[in-house]
């Protein structure tokens, strides 16, 4: 999100971001970031950028602002759930992600591209 102002309209940052802002916080899907004064009709950027752990680079020369896409920490995903999918297994036979439905996976790809 380019801005020209740390000050911006809240239908403005929810639109450019994805995130709606409530008397609870900040919320995407499943995620809410608990956030000051976010059920304002405007948005300082900066200390939403700030609670949401969100990048902010500024270009003083021009006068303007980046905000950066979420990224729930820079380390982690926002969900844990992963689609469920059918493929052969080394023998042939059909497996189905979903029948370890309860059990820890990690899932491991590979791709030569």
């Amino acid at each position: 999100m380019l801005l020209k102002s740390l000050t911006v309209p809240k239908v403005e940052f929810e639109a450019a971001t994805g995130w709606l802002l409530k008397p609870e916080g900040a919320c995407k899907n499943d995620i809410c970031i608990p956030v000051p004064n976010a059920a304002g009709e405007t948005v300082n950027v900066s200390e939403l950028a700030t609670a949401m752990n969100l990048p902010l680079v500024e270009e003083p020369e021009a006068k303007l602002w980046a905000l950066g896409p979420d990224s729930i920490g820079g380390k982690a995903l926002s969900s844990a759930k992963a689609p469920n999918f059918t493929l052969p297994d080394r023998y042939g036979k059909t497996f189905e992600l979903s029948s370890l439905l309860g059990k820890k996976v990690l899932i491991y790809a590979w791709a030569p591209y």
